[in-house]
């Protein structure tokens, strides 16, 4: 099953509907739940009505269906009561802490590193990635992450895999040349972290077929700047921490409300010739292979996209295409 949310100009948290699997068409559902976070609360009542709604939108027997636009889309939850992202992929920790003349602490190796992000506004698949200044050090992050239902405190990684309700794509964008100073300071990051542009659509896992195993997703992310190919590591590969083991870690001393969102953090193989899916890294990477990086980050009118296939290729939660835009003040 795959839901999504349409804008709404009455509404912030805009109007769940269910897409069809190939993403051309779709139904909203009102009557089972106005937005997708109403039906992550009552999740035990509406999960079988969406999908026999969605049953019904594949075989063509809806009249209201219509076709499904993902640049009227927002991020499936525009409003996330929980955002919080780790970093499962320790090659590309151990690349950008390199690039900051950082040390890996060894404590990472067993217990997952995870920081609170800023859930009030999500961006859309299509939404500008809006930033005041080109010299903060602009960069996109490919990522996946999952969304849960209601996560008791304290609970185990096996038991956390049971509570993941759907998976989606997102671009984690960065500020590298603010992140430096903000964590000179000891309490983590937010400024260098603006908001988070997530794919339309998010599955249910059964949509992934043998790619989920229930904790991680082993199909490539590929990501691209400017149509130029950046890279493609594969999410099943080199994952530390898989999804189970950061719901665990984040639970560990609170309770989890129903829609919450884990990232995996970026997406990063230990074969660098399936390239990144960051620019940090690849600027690491020219640093140690030359002395200094060649890469430049980000500017202004740079077009950024991320997307992920099934085996046959096609979208699985429809593509992020942004282009980075000078933020100017209203007014």
């Amino acid at each position: 099953m795959k839901l999504a949310t349409l804008r709404s100009p009455s509404s912030r948290d805009g109007n769940l509907v269910i897409v069809s699997r190939d993403l051309r068409h779709a139904v909203r559902v009102p009557d089972i739940a106005a937005t997708l976070q109403q039906a992550l609360d009552d999740w035990s009542r509406t999960e079988a009505l969406l999908r026999s709604r969605a049953e019904a939108l594949e075989a063509g027997t809806l009249e209201d269906a219509f076709d499904f636009d993902p640049a009227a889309a927002a991020a499936p939850l525009p409003r996330a009561y929980q955002w919080c992202d780790g970093s499962a992929y320790l090659s590309h920790a151990e690349l950008v802490r390199r690039a900051r003349n950082a040390e890996m602490p060894q404590s990472l190796y067993h217990d997952p590193l995870i920081y609170q992000g800023g859930g009030d506004r999500m961006a859309g698949p299509r939404d500008p990635i809006l930033i005041a200044d080109e010299a903060w050090g602009i960069d996109l992050e490919a990522e996946i992450a999952v969304i849960t239902d209601d996560v008791p405190m304290g609970v185990s990684a096996d038991e956390a895999a049971r509570h993941i309700l759907l998976v989606t794509i997102l671009n984690d964008v960065s500020l590298r040349n603010l992140i430096p100073g903000e964590l000179a300071k000891g309490f983590g990051f937010f400024q260098s972290k603006p908001a988070t542009a997530f794919a339309a659509v998010a599955v249910t896992p059964d949509e992934l077929g043998d790619a989920w195993d229930g904790r991680k997703l082993a199909l490539p992310l590929r990501s691209w700047v400017n149509d130029r190919w950046l890279g493609e590591p594969n999410g099943g590969h080199d994952m530390n921490f898989d999804f189970a083991a950061l719901i665990a870690h984040a639970a560990k001393s609170r309770e989890l409300g129903a829609g919450t969102i884990v990232g995996s953090g970026t997406v990063s193989n230990r074969d660098r010739a399936v390239g990144s899916s960051c620019l940090a890294e690849v600027r690491m990477l020219e640093t140690i292979d030359s002395g200094k990086p060649e890469t430049q980050f980000l500017r202004f009118g740079d077009r950024v996209k991320i997307d992920m296939t099934d085996v046959a290729g096609a979208s699985i939660f429809g593509t992020i295409e942004q282009t980075v835009v000078r933020y100017e003040p209203a007014g």
